[in-house]
């Protein structure tokens, strides 16, 4: 065989050589917050199965991006919502992460235990602030705001403890004041006001006026390249789930109180929820701008020594 027929024979064979390696299911990694509704949502009226069709999806809850990331690295999670906070920090670190879409921006509020003194970002000097695990998006943010009004970590030489709890485990860790303070993703900052506890950093006040990523879509890049047309109908139907929650936002409530009763045991009043969902906006967009901020913040908050450059891993 001519060197020719040999590369046209070759490329022939690709087609079919793809097909054989295409994923029978779909591991999709997600956490029960309300930031992470697309996937609640998406879950429980079946949008990302039906898009999926024949090919499983096996869908996997984490309490926080390091352990999701942990999971990512094993190969054993082929597509995830998670903070900006733990994505960058699995790209810095060399893993195959590629990111394909916005999910979700604002949604994480600083609350101060009601029996506390805690009135201002500068009265968490001395206090014990929970986060949902360091090295994740609200440790980074929180870092940032210790940064700008003059305080600093215990472990930085500073006065502040910054202790890592799970979202939905704060409410007790506030009922037993283990912590006086939490920046927790929604609907818990919801939840603990509804309780009484004051909330002294808004939505908008946490960081960039409210204009900043705290959930994004990545996909294995392995995962991606064997498997585009998974992953292109799995970008279909996380769009359909957020034109879903923007249109149709009391439909929306009900699915995602659902899915968190059921992962959580948490049964969340409706009003509650709703007041979690006005301070939270979805969106499939990503702001590289923000991203890029982000991933100078990592910097700032220590997790890294240098911020990536972001343009390559992000979907064209």
């Amino acid at each position: 065989m001519t060197r020719l027929a040999l590369t046209l024979a070759l490329a022939l064979a690709l087609p079919s050589l793809a097909s054989a390696q295409e994923a029978q299911s779909v591991r999709l990694g997600f956490f029960p917050n309300l930031t992470h509704a697309p996937a609640l949502v998406g879950l429980e009226r079946g949008t990302f199965q039906k898009a999926l069709g024949k090919v499983k999806l096996e869908p996997k809850e984490f309490v926080s991006g390091t352990t999701l990331t942990e999971a990512f690295a094993a190969g054993q999670i082929d597509i995830a919502y998670i903070g900006p906070g733990p994505a960058i920090n699995a790209i810095g670190r060399g893993m195959p992460v590629q990111i394909i879409a916005g999910a979700s921006e604002a949604g994480a509020v600083l609350v101060a235990r009601k029996d506390s003194a805690i009135k201002s970002y500068k009265d968490l000097a001395g206090k014990t602030v929970a986060v949902p695990t360091l090295g994740n998006t609200q440790d980074i943010s929180l870092r940032h705001i210790l940064n700008e009004n003059g305080l600093k970590p215990k472990t930085d030489g500073g006065s502040v403890t910054i202790t890592p709890v799970a979202p939905a485990d704060v409410i007790a860790a506030f009922a037993a004041k283990r912590v006086e303070a939490t920046l927790v993703p929604e609907p818990w900052g919801a939840v603990l006001e509804a309780q009484g506890h004051r909330i002294i950093g808004t939505e908008k006040t946490v960081w960039r006026g409210g204009n900043y990523p705290t959930t994004i879509v990545i996909v294995n890049a392995r995962f991606a390249q064997a498997n585009p047309a998974l992953v292109t109908a799995f970008l279909k139907a996380h769009t359909d789930a957020v034109a879903f929650i923007n249109k149709s936002p009391a439909a929306a409530q009900a699915a995602v109180n659902k899915q968190l009763l059921a992962l959580t045991g948490a049964k969340i009043d409706p009003r509650v929820l709703q007041r979690a969902f006005a301070r939270t906006r979805f969106t499939t967009a990503l702001d590289p701008a923000a991203l890029k901020e982000y991933a100078a913040l990592n910097v700032e908050a220590g997790y890294a020594r240098s911020a990536p450059d972001l343009t390559p891993f992000l979907r064209k």
